[in-house]
């Protein structure tokens, strides 16, 4: 076993001494690297020979393309790549019935590499096991005259005697080494080599949650840093799926103020190693956006998106157009949106990018190599990524999706015929299978997995998440190969005794990975008591001393010089005219400032697209119904009559109005059909005689000096007086009326300034199965079941004090943040991002 020391005093000599180094992973092959590199720094040298270090699997390759372009090439097959066989496996799996085909492809891949790196021969299993060799036979045959990475070591081993090859091969930090890979480097001039122990103390730690834990670590991360130490490690278990929350933590400890406007370029002293699916960085999910919108309809959110997007084409000169444009389409667009109905419903720059895409022809395409080079096409018509320059990692990203999009033109080699929506899947799911990192400088503070810690010394060292749920980590056998020839064979993670030594070996390489090790866990997730690992209970328990840093938020309010005054009233309204309509009231007596914002600041929020008819629509239908219905009907001597034609004509109507087609406009028709006839049979015909005396009638009201637009949707004749109706689809209630501060005032203010004698005010509930009036009238039995208000006059009064008293304060210019309800009014509000009251009351 060679020393760290003689490993370096080997690869001083540069070259000529013929030492190559391979590691398990490319994490261990760039830490070595850099720690070469600080010796070689240590002896004041300003230049040298760069070592030759690089994970095992890169070095079988190096040997690939050496024999390749040698004279033993000839006889070499062809090496697939990663993305081929996948594409492979899924085509194999495509007819066995399974749901998930990619991820059960993915899985036979994993176990097709297991079998030979671990030697795993034949034996009796489960349905599973006996499915994947049928496929693995049809792999087999597809691939002769093919070799993938799986079964590459065992090639190239018979060609290591006619390739040049190094004089040493040192094998550093494997831990576990698989029977393929022993065999070949037993072929080579071999020796091992390990970092030495580094002696040290440890200490546990518990932490009230999974959040502070991580809190505290990067505390402690930046204290170590700060006292002058040089290789610090942080170790996360599911650093994969809390990457972004890791990120966000460390950089608010490490850096405050971080996610300031122009801030996020300034360099931050941690690095996270585990990268992000390529899907994940918004220059590439621009891009694949592009492709899917140019090929089928997307749903409206993905069609903002590119609206919005800074890599189109004109999207900084069109900036602020194209977000105007954006909130427009929001209202008269469907929930899904293809390109040709996009196109002729905006115009400028924005609609010559589209039409660029539009006009590109794809039907013929058959093949990857066709449909890539397609795509790319695509991208260019559309002016792809955009005016501005691109950032570092923009730069980054961009180049390793042209490498994604070139992996995925290979597939042509493997799946002859593609078309649009299968190449597009595949190349989506090609990028999220990508984990991308853009390259930074070299931090000291290391953030990283459980494996990817495995070998490495550090200064200092924190491993959290040390649960006893999480490790030791669960067995993780392949479901596609027999547990039992896993186990036997030796492979970590087959079995639970396999997942606990291999844990177990990490725990002791932890302990002695580093001078200062904390080993620390969460006491609680949620409301659920935690409990330390076994595997740390040997671990004494001591107390960390951590430096408590301030957030942004606090260096502000630090520094704060503040002076506050009361702005809660607007300038007076200058027009009698209001737009809005009664919504003005109804928005005045919620909140008056959400009365002040929408209707004298023209604040309005987003609409979003939803699938089928959204309520507006709904009540548009019901609206256009009974209307249809009452111009043929007139009165309530109709009632007698055959319903069904009127009923048939004004649920057509209806639809025709809103727009409805095709199987939606069917099944609407028929629900419209039987609103009506049980509204008119089970409600109306129990009424007194009565003749329709208005339909949708629009009329100008007058309310505390302001004129308010309006449209009544019903009024009927009932003897000498009239009766006040408004459809409602939904629940409503008479409480809506009551003040202070009426929640719907629109059929009260209809009343108050109607002309006409009224006997009644009501809604009507058109609701299947719950079809009623619901309001007041002068007298008994003017509606069915409509109660007789105690005093009409003062009823009416009262309706009218309130109407104008919201009239007067709006008026007025009141524009209190004054939520009726508290959380109640505020959580429906559009306007919550721009008061912020909302996030008192949550």
């Amino acid at each position: 076993m060679l020393s760290i020391e003689d490993l370096f005093s080997r690869l001083e000599e540069g070259h000529a001494a013929g030492v190559t180094v391979v590691t398990p992973n490319r994490r261990l092959a760039q830490v070595l690297n850099l720690e070469f590199d600080s010796h070689q720094a240590s002896r004041n040298l300003t230049s040298w020979e760069a070592p030759d270090i690089l994970p095992f699997g890169a070095f079988v390759e190096r040997l690939y393309e050496d024999a390749l372009y040698s004279d033993l090439g000839a006889e070499l097959p062809l090496l697939l790549t990663r993305a081929q066989e996948q594409r492979l496996w899924e085509e194999i799996l495509a007819d066995s019935g399974l749901l998930a085909v990619p991820q059960a492809a993915a899985q036979c891949r994993e176990a097709w590499e297991l079998v030979h790196a671990w030697r795993i021969g034949s034996g009796a299993g489960n349905e599973d096991a006996k499915a994947f060799s049928a496929w693995s036979r049809a792999y087999s045959a597809r691939t002769r005259g093919e070799v993938d990475a799986a079964r590459l070591p065992d090639l190239m081993q018979g060609y290591l005697k006619d390739l040049k090859t190094p004089k040493l091969l040192v094998a550093y930090g494997f831990d576990v080494m698989p029977p393929q890979t022993r065999a070949f480097l037993e072929k080579l001039n071999r020796e091992d080599c390990k970092a030495s122990p580094v002696p040290g103390a440890s200490k546990r730690a518990s932490f009230p949650s999974a959040k502070h834990e991580l809190e505290a670590a990067a505390s402690w991360a930046r204290a170590r840093l700060e006292e002058g130490k040089g290789r610090i490690g942080v170790v996360v278990p599911d650093l994969q799926r809390r990457r972004k929350e890791v990120a966000r933590i460390f950089s608010r400890v490490m850096r405050p103020g971080y996610n300031l406007p122009g801030a996020q370029a300034a360099a931050v002293p941690f690095n996270v190693s585990l990268g992000e699916p390529l899907t994940d960085y918004p220059l590439v999910e621009t891009a694949l956006d592009l492709l899917e919108f140019s090929g089928r309809p997307v749903p409206f959110a993905t069609a903002s998106r590119l609206i919005r997007s800074p890599f189109l084409g004109g999207a900084d000169s069109e900036l602020s157009a194209r977000a105007r444009l954006d909130a427009k389409l929001r209202k008269n667009l469907d929930a899904v949106v293809s390109l040709p109905k996009l196109i002729v419903s905006i115009d400028g720059g924005l609609r010559k990018v589209f039409e660029s895409i539009f006009s590109l022809p794809w039907e013929n395409l058959r093949s990857a190599g066709e449909w890539a080079r397609h795509f790319s096409a695509v991208l260019e018509a559309s002016g792809f990524p955009g005016e501005r320059a691109l950032d570092s990692a923009e730069f980054q990203a961009r180049a390793k999706w042209h490498e994604t999009l070139g992996e995925f033109s290979k597939l042509e080699r493997v799946s002859s015929k593609l078309d649009f929506s299968t190449a597009f899947s595949v190349l989506k799911r090609l990028c999220s299978d990508t984990l991308f990192q853009p390259e930074s400088p070299e931090a000291p503070i290391q953030v990283l997995g459980v494996f990817e810690s495995a070998g490495l010394r550090f200064d200092c060292l924190w491993v959290s998440g040390l649960t006893d749920e999480a490790w030791p980590l669960a067995a993780r056998p392949n479901p596609f190969l027999p547990v039992a020839l896993q186990k036997k064979a030796g492979i970590p993670q087959a079995s639970a005794e396999a997942s606990l030594a291999l844990c177990r070996r990490l725990t002791e390489e932890w302990v002695s990975a580093s001078s200062e090790a904390v080993f620390s866990f969460p006491a609680k997730d949620g409301d659920r008591g935690l409990a330390p690992s076994p595997l740390i209970l040997a671990v004494s328990e001591g107390v960390l001393e951590l430096t408590t840093y301030p957030r942004y938020r606090d260096l502000l309010f630090a520094s704060r010089d503040l002076s506050s005054f009361e702005d809660a009233k607007g300038p007076p309204v200058s027009k009698p005219a209001v737009r809005g309509g009664t919504r003005v009231f109804a928005d005045q007596a919620a909140c008056p400032f959400r009365a002040f914002a929408h209707y004298r600041l023209h604040a309005d929020g987003l609409e979003d697209p939803a699938p089928g008819l959204d309520a507006r629509d709904r009540g548009k239908l019901v609206h256009e119904l009974m209307k249809n219905v009452w111009a043929q009907l007139k009165s309530s001597s109709s009632l007698k009559e055959d319903l069904t034609p009127a009923i048939t004509r004004a649920a057509e109507a209806a639809i025709k109005e809103v727009g409805i087609e095709g199987r939606l406009a069917a099944l609407e028709r028929a629900r419209l059909e039987k609103v009506a006839r049980e509204w008119l049979e089970k409600v109306e015909a129990k009424r007194r005689p009565f003749q329709v005396a208005a339909l949708e009638e629009k009329r100008t009201l007058q309310v505390a000096g302001l004129e308010l637009s309006g449209r009544i949707d019903r009024m009927d004749k009932v003897g000498d007086e009239y009766v006040l109706i408004d459809y409602k689809g939904g629940n409503v209630s008479t409480r809506l009326w009551e003040g202070p501060r009426p929640e719907d005032p629109q059929l009260t203010i209809y009343a108050t300034s109607s002309p006409e004698k009224l006997a009644a005010v009501t809604f009507a509930r058109l609701k299947t199965g719950e079809m009623k009036f619901l309001g007041y009238s002068k007298e008994k039995d003017v509606l069915p079941e409509v109660k007789a208000a105690k005093s009409w006059s003062d009823l009416l009064a009262e309706w009218k004090r309130e109407a104008e008293s919201l009239g007067a304060a709006f008026a007025a210019g009141d524009a209190r943040v004054d939520p009726k309800n508290d959380l109640e009014t505020c959580r429906l509000c559009d306007l919550q991002t721009l008061c912020r009251v909302y996030e008192k009351f949550s």
